[in-house]
């Protein structure tokens, strides 16, 4: 090459200009052949490969990011024949490109590693997101200062010493990355929550399935298909619900009362039984409580007697446990009498269902209490509903 130009009889402002064209048109061209040529035989071979991983690096275009670091180094190869000033100069430039490109090229592989991660089942559990964002954030940084160094010239060892002196500064301006990186390996080494699972954060209006986790902020897809983002770090200042135990249980908690008219409560009369005695579910119950306390009309309290009520509850007990969606083995079961309140008396049905998916669990309670609402008044039971507007109105 040296010999080439020793032959060519120009001037030295000619002769450069013409070595500087040459060499970046030789750049731009081999660049040209790698993207239109070389980078296609390279994807019909990965192609047909078996493996999928390598597939990868085609979706996070790799080999497209490395081909741009052919340019600079034909540049490079070239710049030993420019002058000394303007080689020194070009030399620079081109060492700010090649590191801004390895950058670029570090960014695509770590994106590659993301998915090929994301394909195993540990992932659900051990999500990575979070690390990647952060190891792509550091090389930025580190490589932002170090082609900074090179174009203009500054010592590294320089420019790290003095990193000291602005840590108060950098603690500042990256706080909320420290802070969503400490968030980020609890979430994860504790296992808070992870991709799928259904949380509950009513401080930002979260209730649904998280569908991301990343390095500064969680994705929760609401019920209502509404996304919420929340800062990772905000799950370390504020509580939240996780839903899996019971998804991963099988069973769904039902906890709803019935409010009785406390005007409606009475004892049992002997008609009122009878009655009662055809319901198949407390024939037995009746009979044998029949045996052990007063069924005659007298109203007396020396005499423990059936209540309206307590039969009902026991009515309420034996229906909800006939329901094959209810699990009364595994899970805890109790149809109880709450404290009195204003609005009534309160019978509680606590039980966990079979089926925990929403539409079926809340078909399963409709169903449920839409009989019972029906079967107290069986029981000469009211349920306490509150006046309208137009109650005592004359007409």
């Amino acid at each position: 090459m040296q010999n080439f130009i020793n032959r060519i009889d120009f001037n030295p402002i000619l002769e450069y200009s013409l070595l500087i064209s040459l060499s970046i048109i030789i750049s731009i061209i081999g660049y040209l052949i790698a993207k239109k040529y070389v980078i296609k035989v390279i994807h019909k071979l990965i192609f047909k490969t078996k493996s999928k991983w390598d597939d990868t690096l085609i979706k996070t275009k790799f080999f497209e990011e490395l081909a741009y670091i052919i340019p600079p180094l034909i540049l490079l190869y070239f710049s030993k024949f420019y002058p000394q000033n303007i080689s020194s100069i070009v030399s620079q430039i081109i060492g700010f490109w090649i590191i801004i490109v390895i950058i670029k090229v570090i960014d695509s592989l770590l994106s590659a590693v993301l998915e090929i991660y994301n394909t195993f089942e540990i992932s659900k559990d051990k999500p990575i997101k979070g690390y990647i964002q952060l190891f792509k954030l550091l090389a930025y940084i580190l490589g932002a200062i170090i082609a900074l160094c090179i174009l203009f010239d500054i010592s590294l060892l320089h420019v790290l010493s003095g990193v000291g002196a602005f840590t108060a500064v950098l603690m500042f301006i990256f706080r909320d990355t420290i802070l969503s990186l400490i968030a980020s390996i609890q979430i994860v080494a504790n296992d808070l929550f992870k991709v799928g699972d259904w949380i509950e954060a009513q401080n930002f209006g979260a209730d649904g399935e998280v569908i991301d986790i990343a390095l500064h902020s969680v994705k929760v897809q609401n019920w209502d298909k509404t996304i919420v983002t929340i800062p990772t770090y905000k799950f370390m200042e504020n509580s939240f619900k996780n839903w899996r135990g019971m998804a991963e249980s099988g069973g769904r908690r039902i906890k709803r009362s019935i409010f009785i008219d406390s005007n409606s409560i009475h004892f049992c009369t002997p008609q009122l039984l009878e009655k009662l005695k055809s319901i198949d579910l407390i024939r037995d119950y009746l009979d044998e409580k029949s045996a052990v306390v007063d069924t005659t009309a007298e109203i007396t309290l020396n005499k423990r007697k059936l209540t309206n009520i307590g039969t009902f509850r026991e009515y309420m007990k034996r229906y909800v446990q006939s329901n094959p969606n209810i699990d009364s083995k595994n899970f805890t079961f109790i149809v109880r009498q709450l404290e009195q309140t204003s609005k009534g008396v309160p019978l509680e049905v606590y039980a966990f269902s079979n089926k925990n998916k929403w539409a079926e669990y809340e078909q399963i309670q409709s169903d449920i209490f839409d009989h019972l609402l029906v079967a107290l008044r069986e029981f000469d039971l009211k349920l306490y509903q509150e006046p309208s507007g137009e109650f005592g109105s004359s007409k």
